[in-house]
């Protein structure tokens, strides 16, 4: 395993460099928002062994975030385009 230094290359990203030394490379091919994804169906399956009614709640509302910052990062990557947003003129009104 070999660590990458600020002054070995440009671009260092600590981030990666972690990830490919504990995680293995084949997280490093996913996308964040795919990762996002995970992250809420992870939630999930906590919220379904729940077993009380906040903690359910609390898993719930975890994944909904976790897929409202999937869907940002779609949009953020370019993957989603923006909402188009239509302005009243004068031949509306």
């Amino acid at each position: 395993m070999t660590f990458g230094t600020r002054s070995s290359r440009k671009g260092y990203d600590p981030v990666r460099a972690v990830a490919q030394c504990w995680l293995g490379a084949h997280i490093l091919l996913m996308k964040q928002s795919d990762i996002f994804r995970d992250n809420a169906d992870n939630c999930l399956q906590l919220a379904e062994r729940a077993k009380g009614q906040p903690t359910y709640k609390r898993y719930s509302r975890m994944a909904e975030a976790w897929r409202a910052l999937a869907n940002e990062q779609d949009w953020l990557d370019g993957e989603i385009p923006p909402i188009m947003v239509r302005i009243r003129g004068k031949q509306d009104a």
